[in-house]
Parts: structure tokens; C-alpha cells; sequence
């Protein structure tokens, strides 16, 4: 009950501090059911005794309807501008709701529904909040006015982009992006203050680097080696050397997609794997020798992948505590990975089993993208086995996953495991898949 009484507190401060009563929430959430084209709410009298009980002493939670408007209401600020970043009333809204018994997972579509309208309407500034907002405006136009606290805004936008990734479309999420590039740009032409400098440095590597995977992801692969490029100066430039390491390996995995040339993959994969070596970040370590790995099979070199799959291991089972990178990259990966050695340089029936149980594990939204790309290579190891109707199965998933996402990798994987059915292209589960395809990539 303590949780849900301080669910119910913010709920009133949120209120107050609008200058609303329980009347007037309840005829702005009927607005907006009427802006959104929602079925309409009941009387106004009915919909404040709602309000009411959300804010009681034995509250109650808002059932899903409700939330999406109270969410709509509170991301926009009282001057009608969207605010959905950290420190806005819809990260308070938000938080209220886990504290009334919320699940994590509703709150994360709660909020990516936000992000998507902040898109439409409110741009980069929508992830800040107001007084970053004005601290960014004032650094803009005199660099040496920028503090930590417009860095951490930036970070923090960055974080939001990168957290939609597999959940708003590419496009967007590239958008949102570009701001946050300028700005750094601008800030740095400028005499900035000296603790700020490195702040803002590391901003410009994961901001170009997310943006050069965005712009490969969006097809535009001119733009990408451009952004990559960028991301790579500013990251030789830091004094770790795991942000090096993740340009490198970022940039590894777009060329190992968009370059007929497997060297050029495997250059960058082993700039990496030499900075990470030398980096604080355990995560990127792991990944690292995970991509290495990978690299190596598709070579042909069974040995060499092995010995990284087990570095990456060692990696993993080593970690401790909370790691610099903040990467999320996990055994579930790592099991993928070890699919792909295997499928190329080993079995395909541990192949299918390692890609299994690396799907069963990548649940989260921002991991959609891998889980399309590790059924995608999943099919093929059922193709591999002589089981190619049971792929073609398994490549319904995929195609709904990779329209979903709008994750350029796990397409280019559909396309070749496709490819491998062509011996049975008379077969009525290939046509179907076809027509599956067709029917999802004209709509």
C-alpha cells in the first residue's frame, strides 16, 4: 500500500500543479478521447469520480483506456509543448502507474507510444525537459555557457533513441537523432568549458555511431560510412577505449551486410577486438569476441571462431558488477552467435538448438531486431537439416518480425534463407510464404 498511496500522491501533485480539479482532468481526458477518435468516455461526472478514486486512500490503478490519455495529457507541458524525457510530468505519470501495480511492460509501450507522437510534433526537444531545454538553447549560442547537466540531457536523449530501436520505425528514431548531432557540433566549434568537453565528446560517439547504424538500417549507405567516420574521430579522442571498440564493432556489423568484401568486416572486427582488450567495459569485451567469432566462421576458420566464442565466454561468466557501457549484451546473445559458428563451420542440428534457445531468451522490445535475425538464421539450419517445410514455418515469424522492426539485417537474412528454398520453390509452403510475403511487403 505504500507504493500505491504514492502512485496516488503523484497523481494529485501532477493535477495541482496543472491548476486542475477532478473536474477539469476529467473533461481533458474526454478531449482528448475525442482528438485521439477513442470511443467517448462517459458524463464527465462519471469520469471524475474515476479521477477521484485514482487519488484516494485505497486507490485504484486507471484501467489501459485511461492511461493512454492520461499519458497524452500529461506529455504535453501547460503551454502545449511535448515533454517526454526525464524530468517531465510523463516520466512522473509513468512512474506513478508502476507504483498503483503497473507492469513494466505496459509503461514501456505507454511510453514508446509517446515517443512516436514526440516525432510528429515535438522533435528532439520533446525527449529534454523544459529547463534542459533552456540550458541547451542559451550553450547553442554561447558554447562556453554548456554544462554537465546539458550533457546529461543530450546522454539521455541519445538513451530514449536507442531504447526504441525494434519498437519505432528506423526513420524516425533517425530524425530524432539528427538535433542531437548538430548540437554536439555546434558545441564544439565553441570554447567549451573544460569538464564539459569529454562530456560532450561521448555524446557525438554513441549519437554518430547509433546514427550511422540508423542511416544503414534506412538504406542510405553513403551516409552511414560518413557517420561512422565521424563517430570513430570523436571516440579516438576519449580515454577509454570500449566507445572506440563500439564504433568499431557497430560499424564491423553494417560492412558485414552492405559490403560484398569480407575483409572489410573483419579489419574493423579486429580494431575492436584490440580496443576492447585494452577498455574497462567487460559487455563490449564479450561482444566483441562474440563478432570476432562469427567473422572467422563465415571464413571458414573453425579454430579461430571457436577460440573467440570461448574468449567471449570468459568474458561473460567474468563480469561483475555494473559495467561503463551499460550494454545489455547477454548469454541469450552469445548463444546466437554460437549458432551461427555452428552453421557455418559446425553442426546444424546444435545450431538449431543454440538459435532456440537464444529466441526463448531475447524477450524485451529492443531486442526484437536479434530475435528476427536468429529465427531468420534458425530456418536455415532447418533447411540444412532436410527440413525445409518446417523452415518455411518458422519464416512466418520472421516476416512479421522483420515488418515490425523495419530492421534492414533481418531482412536481408529472410531474403537468403528464401534463396535456400528455391529446390522446392513448386511446394504449396513456399508459395504460401510467398504469398505471405507479398501480401505484408504491399500493404
Amino acid at each position: 500500500m505504500g507504493n500505491r498511496a504514492a502512485g496516488a500522491a503523484t497523481l494529485k501533485r501532477l493535477r495541482h500543479s496543472r491548476g486542475l480539479s477532478l473536474a477539469g482532468v476529467a473533461r481533458a481526458l474526454t478531449k482528448i478521447a475525442g482528438t485521439l477518435h477513442q470511443p467517448r468516455l462517459p458524463a464527465v461526472s462519471s469520469v471524475q469520480r474515476s479521477v477521484a478514486r485514482w487519488e484516494s486512500a485505497a486507490p485504484t490503478l486507471p484501467d489501459e483506456r485511461y492511461q493512454l490519455l492520461l499519458a497524452h495529457l500529461y506529455a504535453r507541458t501547460p503551454t502545449g509543448q511535448m515533454a517526454v524525457g526525464a524530468g517531465s510530468d510523463l516520466a512522473e505519470l509513468l512512474g506513478a502507474l508502476l507504483d498503483l501495480g503497473e507492469s513494466e511492460t505496459r509503461i514501456a509501450f505507454l511510453r514508446t507510444a509517446l515517443i512516436r507522437t514526440a516525432t510528429d510534433t515535438g522533435g528532439m526537444l520533446a525527449l529534454l525537459s523544459t529547463p534542459l531545454q533552456s540550458g541547451l538553447s542559451a550553450a547553442l549560442i554561447d558554447p562556453s555557457r554548456a554544462t554537465e547537466e546539458t550533457a546529461a540531457g543530450l546522454v539521455a536523449v541519445v538513451a530514449d533513441v536507442n531504447a526504441q530501436v525494434g519498437s519505432v520505425p528506423m526513420v524516425r528514431l533517425q530524425l530524432l537523432l539528427g538535433p542531437v548531432i548538430d548540437a554536439c557540433r555546434r558545441l564544439q566549434a565553441g570554447p567549451l568549458p573544460g569538464p564539459v568537453v569529454g562530456h560532450v565528446r561521448a555524446v557525438a560517439v554513441a549519437a554518430c555511431s547509433l546514427a550511422g547504424r540508423l542511416a544503414f538500417e534506412n538504406r542510405d549507405d553513403g551516409a552511414s560510412q560518413a557517420l561512422y567516420a565521424e563517430a570513430t574521430a570523436q571516440a579516438e579522442r576519449l580515454g577509454d577505449t570500449w566507445p572506440r571498440a563500439s564504433v568499431h564493432m557497430s560499424h564491423g556489423l553494417v560492412t558485414l551486410y552492405s559490403s560484398p568484401v569480407l575483409a572489410d568486416a573483419r579489419r574493423l572486427v579486429g580494431q575492436a577486438v584490440h580496443a576492447a582488450r585494452s577498455g574497462d567495459s567487460v559487455q563490449v569485451r564479450a561482444r566483441a569476441h562474440a563478432l570476432q567469432a562469427e567473422v572467422a566462421a563465415r571464413a571458414d576458420l573453425a579454430r579461430q571462431a571457436q577460440a573467440a566464442l570461448g574468449l567471449a565466454w570468459y568474458d561473460i561468466e567474468s563480469r561483475s558488477g555494473s559495467d561503463p557501457s551499460g550494454s545489455s549484451f547477454t548469454a541469450g546473445h552469445l548463444r546466437g552467435f554460437e549458432g551461427v559458428c555452428e552453421l557455418y563451420v559446425g553442426d546444424p542440428s546444435v545450431a538449431h538448438d543454440r538459435f532456440a534457445a537464444s529466441a526463448a531468451a531475447l524477450t524485451g522490445p529492443r531486442e526484437q531486431v536479434q530475435r528476427a535475425i536468429v529465427r531468420a538464421d534458425q530456418a536455415l539450419a532447418r533447411i540444412r537439416m532436410g527440413d525445409p517445410r518446417s523452415a518455411a514455418e518458422l519464416l512466418h515469424e520472421c516476416v512479421l518480425a522483420a515488418v515490425a522492426t523495419g530492421g534492414r539485417v533481418p531482412a536481408i537474412r529472410l531474403r537468403r534463407v528464401r534463396v535456400e528454398l528455391r529446390p522446392w520453390r513448386r511446394e504449396d509452403f513456399v508459395a504460401d510464404l510467398d504469398n505471405h510475403l507479398m501480401d505484408v511487403l504491399g500493404a
